[in-house]
C-alpha cells in the first residue's frame, strides 16, 4: 500500500471559504428564479427560497460567526483568512444578492407576474372600489389585532422579535407639535400578501400603512418605513455536571432563550429616513454593516403563497411518483407486502422517482398492522406535522408491540415540532430515547422485528432523506430496504448503543460517525490511490471516485481527495451546497470535477462510489477482481462531509451489495458529469460557472430526465399488464 498522503502546509488557495461557498449556492437558486426558461410560478418559488435560505444563513451561519469572534477568536480560518475577513466578506457579498434579488422581483418578477394576470399591487395603484374593498378587511380583521407601541420617556423601545415585519412610525403632536416614534408589528398570523379578487395581492404591510390613522387618531402620521430583524436563533444545549438531567427541559429553555438572541441583520426600505435608520441601529445594537436598504416589499418568502395559485400552465407539468418496480409483483388487494418483496431481494428506493408512500410508508404501516411483528426501532429527525410514520409507531405500541423510537429534538427549527411527538409517542407507550449526550441523531433508520415460524428476521430500511412524507415528494433522496441479516445484525447494536451503553462501533455492512466515518472513507480513497498506482493495468483501470452529497468542506477528506486526483484517479463529486475542495488547480486537483444540480426537486441523497465496473472485457473484469478485494463499492447514507457531521452527529452509510443496484447507484452520479447535462461547474478559481451547449442553449435537466425514464418505464409496465 501507498505511503498515505502527506500534504503540503495550507496554503490561502489550498480551500475555498465555506460562507462564501454556502452564499455561491444561494446565488445558482436565484439563477433559477431569473430563468426565464423556467415556468413563472417555478421562478416566483425559487425567490421565495433565496430568501428563506437567506434568513436561516444570519440565523445559524452569520449568528455562530459573530460568537466566535466575540469569544475572541483571532486566527485564520482553512481558507486563509480571519473571522472577521469573512464576515465582510458575507456583508459585502450577501448586501448584492440581497439587492439583486429584491430588485429582479421589483423590475422583472412581478411584472412578469402582472403580464399573465398575477398582480402585487402598492396601495396606491388600487382604484377607489378595491381601496374601499380593502379598508373594509382592514377593519374587520386587521385593525383588532395591531398593537402600536409608543417610544418615549414612558414607553422604552420594543422588543422586535427575529423574521416579524414592522411598520417605523412618526407621527407628530398637533397641540405641542411634538414628533414621536411608534412601532407597528405586522401580524405573522395573517396572509403575507393579502388576496384582492381573483389573481390580485397586496402587500400586508401597505394595508396597514395606508390605514395608520386609525391606529393614532389625532395625532398627524408623518411618515412611516418598513424593517425587518433577524436575530442569533442558533440553539445551543449544553449540558454540564449531570449527564443525567432532562435534555428535554434543557432544551425547551433554550427554545425559550432562543426568542432573545442578539440581531444580526437589519432589513429596511431604502427610502427610509436617515433618523428612524439611527434611531433603529442605535435601539438594536446593530452595526452599519448590519443594515442592508432594500427596495420594498421586504420578506419575499411570501411569495411561495403566491407560487401555489392554481395556474397549472405557469408551473412544472404535473409528476406523480410510481410504486417501485421491485414492489409492483407484490401488489395485491390486501395491499403491498414489503416484507415478502424484501425477502426476495435488496430493495434501492429513489425519491420522489419512487413513491415513499408506497415503499417506506407503507414497510411500516404494514409492520404495525402485523401481529406476527414483534418490535419496531426507529429513529425520526424531523417529521412532518400529521406524520403517518407516527401513527404507525403509535398503533404498534398500542396493539403491545415493543416500539423504540429515537426522537431528535435537538433538529435544528423542528425542536418544539419534535418534543410534540416525542410526549405524544411517550403516551402512546412508545420507549422514546434523546440519542447520545452531545451527539445529534441524523442517521435515518427503521428496524422491524418479525417471527417467523421458530425464527425472528429482521427487516430494515437506512435513508438518505428524513422520514417525512411531505418533504420525500419533493426532495431527492436514496433509501435501502432490506432484510440481509448482516444489515439486521448491525442495526441491532447500532440501536442498543443509541438507547443504551453498548460500545460497539465496528459493522458488517455499515460506517457509522462520530466513530470511524472520515477514517473509513479516506481509506477508501486512498485505496483507490493505491489502484491507480498499481503495476496491473486491469487494475489500475478500475481507480475511480465518484461523489455525491449536499456540502464538502471536512479538510481531511479534501486533502485525500487531491492526494487520489494527484495520483491520476478521477474524481467526480456533485454538491448541491457548500463545497471548499479547489477542482482543476494544476499540480494539486486537475483530475477532480465538481458539479451541482439544482432543480424542480431538491437533492438530498449521498451516494459514496469507489472503484468501478471498469475493464473493458470479461476476462479483464475477471483478471482485476482477482487482483484486489472490494475494488467497486458503493454506500448511501445520511452524512455530508463536514465537521458536524462526522465529529459531532450519529450518522450511517449502508453498503450497497447487489451489482445491479450498484450500478444504478453508479450511474445517478454519472448522469451529471454527461457533457450534455445541465448543471453548474465549478472553477479553479472558486467561481461557479452555469453550463450551457452551443449558442447558450439549454441542456438536458437531469431530474426531468429521470421522470421521463420512470414514466417510460411504467407506461411500459401497463402494456404487458395489459
Amino acid at each position: 500500500m501507498a505511503a498515505p498522503y502527506d500534504p503540503a502546509p495550507a496554503e490561502p488557495a489550498r480551500y475555498l471559504d465555506r460562507e462564501t461557498s454556502w452564499l455561491q449556492f444561494n446565488n445558482r437558486v436565484l439563477e433559477l428564479a431569473e430563468d426565464k426558461d423556467i415556468p413563472l410560478l417555478e421562478r416566483a418559488k425559487y425567490s421565495a427560497i433565496v430568501a428563506s435560505n437567506l434568513d436561516e444563513f444570519f440565523m445559524v451561519r452569520v449568528a455562530g460567526l459573530k460568537r466566535r469572534i466575540a469569544a475572541g477568536a483571532t486566527g485564520t480560518t482553512v481558507s486563509g483568512i480571519t473571522p472577521r475577513e469573512v464576515i465582510q466578506r458575507i456583508w459585502s457579498l450577501s448586501k448584492e444578492q440581497m439587492l439583486r434579488h429584491a430588485t429582479g422581483f421589483q423590475d422583472t418578477l412581478r411584472p412578469e407576474l402582472a403580464a399573465v394576470g398575477i398582480e402585487i399591487l402598492r396601495w396606491s395603484e388600487l382604484d377607489g372600489v378595491q381601496q374601499d374593498e380593502m379598508y373594509g378587511l382592514f377593519r374587520e380583521q386587521i385593525f383588532p389585532v395591531l398593537t402600536p407601541l409608543a417610544v418615549d420617556p414612558a414607553h422604552p423601545f420594543p422588543y422586535i422579535s427575529g423574521l416579524s415585519l414592522n411598520l417605523a412610525v412618526i407621527v407628530r403632536n398637533p397641540v405641542s407639535g411634538n414628533e414621536h416614534f411608534a412601532r407597528v408589528k405586522v401580524p405573522p398570523g395573517l396572509p403575507r400578501f393579502v388576496r384582492i379578487g381573483d389573481n390580485r395581492f397586496l402587500p400586508l404591510e401597505e394595508l396597514i400603512a395606508a390605514h395608520l390613522q386609525h391606529l393614532f387618531t389625532g395625532m398627524e402620521v408623518l411618515g412611516h418605513h418598513a424593517f425587518r430583524v433577524t436575530r442569533n436563533e442558533d440553539v445551543e444545549v449544553e449540558v454540564e455536571g449531570d449527564e443525567s438531567q432532562n435534555l428535554l427541559e434543557t432544551l425547551e429553555r433554550e427554545l425559550m432563550r432562543r426568542r432573545f438572541g442578539p440581531p444580526v441583520r437589519l432589513e429596511v426600505e431604502d427610502t427610509i429616513d436617515l433618523q428612524v435608520l439611527d434611531l433603529l441601529v442605535r435601539e438594536l445594537g446593530v452595526s452599519d454593516a448590519e443594515v442592508f436598504r432594500l427596495p420594498p416589499p421586504l420578506d419575499l418568502t411570501g411569495l411561495m403563497a403566491i407560487s401555489a395559485e392554481d395556474r397549472p400552465e405557469l408551473k412544472f407539468a404535473p409528476f406523480a411518483t410510481a410504486l417501485h418496480e421491485g414492489l409492483a409483483d407484490f401488489e395485491s388487494a390486501a395491499g403491498i407486502d414489503v416484507f415478502a418483496a424484501m425477502r426476495q431481494h435488496d430493495i434501492l428506493l429513489h425519491h420522489p422517482y419512487d413513491s415513499f408512500t408506497t415503499s417506506v410508508q407503507r414497510f411500516l404501516e404494514q409492520a404495525a398492522a402485523d401481529p406476527d411483528v414483534r418490535a419496531i426501532k426507529q429513529t425520526l429527525y424531523r417529521t412532518s406535522g400529521d406524520s403517518p410514520i407516527v401513527d404507525a409507531l403509535i398503533d404498534a405500541a398500542e396493539a403491545g408491540k415493543e416500539v423504540l423510537v429515537l426522537v431528535e429534538i435537538t433538529a435544528r427549527f423542528d425542536e418544539h415540532a419534535n418534543i410534540v411527538w416525542a410526549r405524544k409517542l411517550e403516551q402512546a407507550g412508545c420507549h422514546v430515547v434523546y440519542g447520545l449526550m452531545g451527539l445529534k441523531t441524523h442517521c435515518k433508520l427503521s428496524l422491524v422485528v418479525r417471527q417467523e415460524g421458530t425464527r425472528l428476521r429482521r427487516y430494515a430500511h437506512i435513508g438518505t432523506g428524513n422520514y417525512n412524507p411531505k418533504t420525500a415528494r419533493a426532495y431527492e433522496d436514496l433509501g435501502l430496504l432490506t432484510c440481509d441479516p448482516d444489515v439486521g445484525e448491525d442495526l441491532t447494536h447500532l440501536f442498543n448503543r443509541l438507547s443504551g451503553y453498548s460500545r460497539m462501533t465496528t459493522y458488517r455492512r455499515l460506517l457509522t460517525a462520530p466513530n470511524g466515518l472520515r477514517d473509513a472513507v479516506i481509506e477508501r480513497i486512498e485505496r483507490e490511490r493505491d489502484k491507480r498506482e498499481s503495476k496491473r493495468r486491469a487494475v489500475a483501470k478500475t481507480a475511480r471516485i465518484r461523489l455525491k452529497m449536499n456540502s464538502l468542506v471536512d479538510e481531511a477528506v479534501i486533502d485525500a481527495l487531491y492526494g487520489a486526483g494527484q495520483a491520476g484517479v478521477p474524481v467526480d463529486i456533485l454538491v448541491r451546497g457548500m463545497c471548499a475542495l479547489r477542482p482543476g488547480v494544476p499540480g494539486l486537483s486537475e483530475n477532480i470535477r465538481v458539479r451541482s444540480v439544482l432543480g424542480r426537486f431538491l437533492e438530498h441523497s449521498r451516494v459514496f462510489v469507489f472503484g468501478d465496473d471498469a475493464a473493458d472485457s470479461p476476462a479483464a473484469r475477471a483478471a482485476a477482481d482477482r487482483s484486489a478485494e472490494n475494488l467497486y463499492e458503493g454506500w448511501i447514507g445520511s452524512a455530508d462531509m463536514m465537521h458536524r457531521n462526522l465529529d459531532r452527529r450519529v450518522e450511517a452509510l449502508v453498503r450497497i451489495t447487489d451489482p445491479v443496484r450498484l450500478r444504478k447507484l453508479t450511474s445517478l452520479v454519472d448522469m451529471a458529469f454527461d457533457e450534455d447535462a445541465a448543471g453548474w461547474e465549478l472553477g479553479p478559481d472558486g467561481e461557479w460557472t452555469r453550463r450551457t451547449g452551443p449558442g447558450g442553449a439549454a441542456l438536458r435537466d437531469v431530474q426531468e430526465t429521470l421522470i421521463e425514464t420512470r414514466n417510460r418505464s411504467q407506461s411500459s409496465r401497463r402494456a404487458r399488464l395489459g
